[in-house]
């Protein structure tokens, strides 16, 4: 592969937004428009949808400062989408159409920003060029909440939300020691298979009240245990905060929440959907306890707070961005960009650099929290979680306000004719 390559290219999002998120395609739009190489810049409608509906954006004719604020908008600008991507050996259908569209455009880069399922789509479009012999330099940008790449310190992402995880549980203990009445609550937060996002409630109880327990999909969830887990602490202190992530699993393996419903859908990659554990564990401790209790789900909320993001997060997920590029034009392809971090006794002392990873080193393979960073009850994470999480929250945002009000950007998005 010759190492200077002219021609166009295709940034696209997929999967769950962040509050980062538009940091990243921020960090890779400006990086490629000041960049010779790359002659004109487009933005893939919906992921890779809009690759294959051949509906992509101008970018290079939006206007520079909605650009920037892009830095401090959450939710996926280009717009996203969960579409599977089939083994080109079985069925190559949707993979010449892909080629065909990148040979109309003459489209040489293409970055692509998201999580495990992205990084397999990212994964394929690369070996399928390399197996056409189309000189395509492809580089995945990471981006989940769930911080489950395999390979990364952590994702961007990651921290804002953990970071509004922790406030909000702070807030809500506040609230439930307002009245003279003892009270439970089960706040249920996102995390499929593994349980960085729900570890993060712990960071609550750094400058105060917080969380009482804890509950992760790395261990098996024992029903009776957690209700007497909570009794325990509910008759010693009247008041209970518990965080549960949504992926806890009995001992076989199946999901607490399909306990509550006999009906879950699963999306197109076949993951169950989660939602209404929360209220189902309320329930169950109710009926045993008779205590007063609520049932919280904290749902969209932890992943769009770009009002609580953390400053670390959002300049290193631009950071991702450009490094994508930067690599690019640089000779890289089929990698990942990733997260090789340092910490040492002070907050201050934590470093971040780059690494390249592999595409198919990534796609398809979960990270989860190290099963000794969980205490021995499994009902509560140890000292090591919080020395590893806590840098990655600092610094505040700058969002720009008008009329007291977040001021995002806002994209004109002029499609490619």
């Amino acid at each position: 592969m010759s190492n200077k390559l002219i021609g166009n290219a295709i940034i696209g999002q997929s999967g769950g937004p962040s509050s980062v998120i538009n940091s990243s395609i921020y960090g890779a739009i400006k990086t490629a428009l000041e960049a010779e190489e790359i002659t004109r810049v487009y933005g893939a409608a919906n992921g890779i949808i809009g690759v294959l509906n051949d509906q992509l954006y101008d970018l290079n004719l939006e206007d520079s400062n909605e650009l920037e604020l892009l830095k401090y908008t959450p939710a996926s600008a280009l717009g996203s989408c969960r579409h599977k991507l089939p083994d080109f050996n079985d069925d190559d259908t949707e993979y010449k159409r892909i080629l065909e569209v990148f040979k109309k455009y003459n489209i040489r880069y293409f970055f692509y920003n998201g999580g495990n399922d992205s990084m397999d789509t990212c994964n394929k479009i690369s070996k399928y060029c390399i197996k056409s012999g189309y000189e395509c330099r492809i580089i995945g940008i990471p981006k989940t909440i769930d911080n489950d790449l395999f390979g990364t310190d952590h994702c961007p992402g990651f921290a804002s939300a953990a970071k509004y995880i922790a406030t909000s549980i702070a807030e809500i203990s506040l609230d439930t020691r307002v009245y003279d009445y003892g009270n439970i609550s089960i706040v249920e937060i996102m995390g499929r298979n593994a349980g960085w996002l729900a570890a993060s409630a712990a960071l609550s109880n750094l400058n105060g009240v917080g969380v009482d327990l804890i509950y992760l999909p790395e261990v098996p969830f024992d029903l009776d245990k957690f209700v007497d887990d909570v009794n325990d602490i509910y008759e010693a202190k009247g008041k209970v905060v518990v965080a549960v992530s949504e992926g806890i699993k009995d001992i076989d393996g199946k999901y607490i929440s399909e306990y509550a419903s006999k009906n879950k859908e699963k999306d197109k990659f076949g993951h169950m959907q989660m939602g209404g554990l929360a209220q189902y564990l309320a329930n169950v401790v109710k009926a045993r306890t008779g205590a007063k209790i609520r049932g919280i789900e904290l749902s969209l909320l932890q992943r769009c707070a770009a009002h609580l993001a953390s400053r670390t997060d959002y300049e290193e997920a631009f950071i991702a961005g450009k490094a994508a590029v930067i690599n690019a034009i640089d000779g890289k392809s089929d990698v990942m960009i990733s997260f090789k971090c340092a910490r040492g006794s002070k907050v201050s002392d934590y470093k971040c650099e780059i690494e390249l990873l592999p595409l198919d080193k990534v796609a398809n393979f979960e990270k989860k929290v190290p099963l000794d960073w969980i205490n021995n009850e499994g009902n509560n994470v140890t000292k090591e979680f919080i020395d590893y999480v806590l840098p990655l929250i600092q610094g505040e945002t700058e969002l720009p306000k008008v009329n007291g009000l977040p001021r995002f950007a806002k994209l004109k998005k002029y499609i490619v004719r």
